[in-house]
């Protein structure tokens, strides 16, 4: 629903559908597989509270709770606006400036009151998508084994450390053995860089700052199986940002 560092905007499409009729997502950021298939049965979990809060306050929220935001222009900045919750000042903080990592305050020079209008009837329209899911402020350690469909994109080993949540508290070895341990149908994202499981080359895809290769490790047999590394570019250091 909104811009997000390190969202699968642009690649969810080439993600392998969901074979059970629960998803669950240990690190949610913007949600965007289970957007993509949001009537099945879904889990977000996220450990930075920020995401976790937005989410929850979105499922409560009514369309004109959403249209009723401010509506800022290019400069303006956040402090000057009335909001009744510190949920609706984080979404709007991130709606104000395209792929970061948290909340900001001042429209960037490449949003204007147009666009962030536009963007909160996108958000409005979709609302109906999440009345049903279950939305949780916790660690991926903390889940019950349940069998699901598994879409796992933490943060990168080699790009995740620009998160507030960053991967500079994760052991990606017992990460490694936690996704392989899951019941069901398991999708983790890395990029290129990454050696904690056998990824597959799966989608280069060009972002804000780098053109990077997004891969994929899976239970299940993927169409990226048979794919060579050294097919795709060179790849970058930092996820894309959309």
């Amino acid at each position: 629903m909104w811009s997000y560092y390190g969202s699968k905007s642009k690649v969810v499409d080439f993600y392998p559908p969901p074979k059970y009729g629960k998803i669950i997502e240990p690190f949610a950021g913007s949600a965007r597989y289970s957007l993509k298939f949001f009537d099945r049965d879904v889990l977000l979990v996220d450990k930075y509270e920020v995401i976790a809060k937005i989410w929850q306050w979105l499922q409560k929220a009514s369309e004109a709770d959403v249209m009723s935001l401010p509506t800022p222009d290019t400069g303006d900045n956040l402090d000057n606006f009335k909001f009744d919750l510190p949920e609706q000042k984080w979404l709007m903080g991130f709606l104000i400036k395209a792929g970061v990592d948290s909340p900001r305050l001042t429209v960037n020079s490449y949003r204007n009151a147009k666009y962030i209008q536009q963007q909160k009837k996108d958000i409005a329209s979709q609302l109906f998508k999440i009345r049903h899911w279950r939305i949780e402020f916790d660690s991926y350690e903390n889940l019950p084994n349940t069998e699901a469909t598994w879409f796992i994109d933490p943060p990168y080993q080699f790009g995740g450390e620009y998160y507030k949540v960053s991967n500079k508290h994760l052991d990606f070895h017992a990460l490694g053995e936690w996704c392989k341990s899951r019941n069901g149908q398991i999708i983790v994202c890395e990029n290129t860089k990454a050696d904690w499981l056998p990824f597959k080359a799966m989608r280069e895809m060009n972002g804000t700052l780098y053109t990077t290769t997004e891969t994929i490790w899976s239970n299940l047999e993927t169409p990226y199986d048979f794919q060579q590394m050294s097919l795709f570019g060179e790849s970058a250091t930092i996820t894309a940002c959309t």
